[in-house]
């Protein structure tokens, strides 16, 4: 039987064709995503030669990959890789593909940590809210973690803080693990159906983080099917209005957060007013709603009084 040959050229649009015809919105972008990843070209070696002859055996692993994308399966479930924030996280289907608009919640994270700590270091003061930090660290807990992508991202950028992560899934737990060794950060990983193992008798944490399922139950039938069906429902669903998990949190952090702490959440583009009204109801203070790059509401924030 003939080899069939194979260029780079053939090969990149034979796959963009095949994923545009299977209605991929992205075709040209993901088929060249595949390639590099398959045969680890670049774009500068691609148009350098074109019509170089490409293995036979890595491009009919690249048309299989190919095949898997036109069934709609996230190409990040493919390469089990996803950018944020800059760092290279291992994703796969036991958690939610990191976005970009989560990017505002790290960003707005990072910058009050980081106000925070100036104001310590101003006073003299080992510890930025209370003299009960551990080892007058900053104590960052993210809930629902997931990949970790938020928590690892923070770590990075604010090392001298100590983190803990939290999720109620067990296989997302080993997800965030391995991204935490992966960009050689230290934090602390629990399972928990949110605050329910958590038993300190007192205010453990300067800053809680969160990006919970805020879907609700109804619209997840309208998301694309490579949310749908390949997300996990649980990192998804927010129960009928999509505030299931903002009140059960709000309600139980005020045992957990310190006064003078804060919280932080990721929100739907239209339920910024209602997360800041449950927010105020239990104490907080200062609430405000940031939006994203595109102009929508993203991020709700607040300082804990105390009572």
């Amino acid at each position: 039987m003939k080899q069939r040959i194979f260029t780079l050229r053939q090969t990149i649009e034979e796959g963009t064709e095949a994923l545009r015809e299977a209605g991929i919105e992205e075709a040209a972008l993901d088929a060249w995503y595949l390639l590099e990843y398959t045969a680890g070209i670049s774009r500068a070696a691609y148009y350098a030669d074109p019509y170089r002859e490409l293995d036979e055996g890595l491009a009919l692993k690249y048309l299989g990959y190919i095949e898997r994308r036109k069934k709609r399966i996230p190409l990040q479930h493919i390469t089990k890789e996803q950018e944020f924030m800059g760092y290279s996280f291992y994703v796969n289907e036991h958690v939610l593909i990191p976005r970009q608009d989560t990017e505002t919640l790290v960003e707005e994270a990072v910058e009050l940590i980081r106000e925070k700590q100036r104001e310590a270091s101003q006073r003299g003061s080992k510890s930025v809210f209370g003299e009960n930090t551990s080892d007058g660290r900053l104590q960052v807990l993210d809930m629902c973690t997931g990949s970790g992508c938020i928590l690892v991202s923070i770590l990075k950028m604010c090392p001298e803080i100590q983190g803990k992560g939290c999720d109620i899934s067990k296989d997302a737990l080993e997800v965030a693990r391995k991204n935490a060794e992966r960009l050689d950060v230290k934090a602390e990983w629990v399972q928990s159906d949110l605050f329910t193992e958590f038993v300190e008798n007192k205010p453990q944490f300067d800053v809680i983080v969160s990006n919970p399922p805020y879907i609700p139950t109804i619209d997840i039938e309208e998301l694309q099917p490579e949310v749908r069906i390949h997300d996990p429902r649980i990192a998804l669903d927010g129960k009928e209005d999509g505030l299931y998990f903002y009140r059960r949190m709000i309600e139980d952090s005020i045992f957990h957060i310190k006064t003078g702490g804060s919280l932080l959440f990721e929100i739907g583009f239209n339920q910024g007013e209602d997360v800041k009204g449950l927010m105020k109801n239990y104490g907080y203070e200062n609430v405000e709603i940031k939006k994203d790059l595109s102009g929508l509401d993203r991020v709700v924030t607040g300082i804990y009084n105390g009572g």
